[in-house]
């Protein structure tokens, strides 16, 4: 998907159980450019994704039976990187930790303006997005971390069993990281990179977990992401 095609004629799964809330939107969203396919709930947005490809959902954390936290959960274990923008009408932080914790891209309050929505969509579109035409430069290959091998061209982290799936936010952070090798990104830069506000700090925490879940052996001890007290995150690729 092109960077064009990542904001432009995207289509974008709503997931919501308020029927009302539900058809604005799908109908807001389709008057900004985009496709839209709507479900009233999870078991619902299942049967969406059995036979169509979103670029992007966006899900409502409380629901009936099977709840946005527990969907997006699942769709991690399954692999699915689908990015996901999470709402709900739970704004502590606490909550969008939680949120961030069970693999979403993104998390915005009720109620919130619906431009920022838009905003929000189109930015994790363009983060989901591959470079259509990398600007030259120098060439810095493939970034080793041991077993495994990061393109940050192209967003792809590639082990011996073919490409291992990144979200959204995971593949902006190690991005980010590998093209700054071996330099300590701050949090702020970090925060940028992944399109988080300053108040972000908690959840960067997160996505530099679940990170290194994927490119260490033992997360607890890694070897590659390193953490620089007081100063941000290094990748020290080998």
């Amino acid at each position: 998907m092109s960077q064009t095609a990542a904001t432009e004629d995207a289509l974008i799964l709503v997931v919501e159980d308020n029927d009302r809330l539900r058809e604005r939107l799908a109908r807001y969203l389709v008057d900004n450019g985009f496709r839209v396919t709507a479900a009233r709930d999870a078991a619902e947005a299942r049967d969406r994704l059995r036979f169509l490809c979103p670029d992007l959902m966006v899900l409502d954390v409380m629901m009936p039976g099977e709840s946005g936290l527990e969907l997006v959960e699942s769709l991690r274990r399954e692999d699915n990187a689908l990015p996901v923008l999470l709402l709900t009408a739970r704004g502590a932080p606490e909550d969008r930790i939680a949120g961030f914790e069970a693999g979403a891209d993104d998390y915005l309050g009720k109620p919130f303006e619906p431009l920022e929505l838009v905003l929000r969509i189109r930015a994790m579109l363009r983060r989901a997005a591959p470079p259509p035409n990398p600007a030259p430069g120098p060439p810095t290959g493939p970034v080793p971390l041991g077993d495994l091998t990061f393109d940050s061209d192209r967003g792809e982290l590639r082990g011996a069993n073919g490409i291992i799936r990144l979200t959204g936010g995971e593949s902006a952070l190690l991005t980010a990281l590998a093209r700054k090798a071996n330099e300590v990104l701050s949090r702020e830069d970090i925060a940028a990179a992944l399109g988080m506000d300053d108040s972000g700090e908690r959840a960067i925490d997160v996505q530099v977990t679940r990170l290194r879940r994927k490119i260490e052996a033992d997360p607890r001890e890694p070897r590659f992401l390193h953490t620089v007290r007081g100063r941000g995150y290094i990748l020290k690729p080998g």
